[in-house]
């Protein structure tokens, strides 16, 4: 990862973008201290986006998939919410 002084990174801005484009993040230092990175966009969205739940990670990721493996996934799903974990007694271990 490149790393540019804050003043050279002002005076050489569409350089650095461009070096974000084809390097990849580029770093932003101030008196030696890393203060900031510049990244690609569709890095930066990828990092931000929403958390989404299980079922519609599974329908992003195999589009197409339609609305009955959802009700499936859904089902199961739930099921394993109100399942209740078991009880288990350490103190009479071997």
């Amino acid at each position: 990862m490149t790393r540019w002084q804050v003043q050279e990174a002002k005076q050489r801005f569409s350089e650095v973008l461009r070096a974000v484009e084809t390097e990849g993040p580029q770093t932003i230092t101030k008196h030696g201290d890393e203060v900031a990175v510049v990244i690609d966009i569709a890095e930066y969205r990828r990092l931000v986006r929403p958390d989404i739940g299980f079922v519609d990670r599974l329908l992003v990721t195999f589009g197409g998939l339609g609305d009955e493996v959802a009700d499936v996934v859904d089902e199961i799903e739930s099921s394993r919410q109100s399942s209740m974990p078991r009880d288990l007694d350490l103190t009479e271990l071997p």
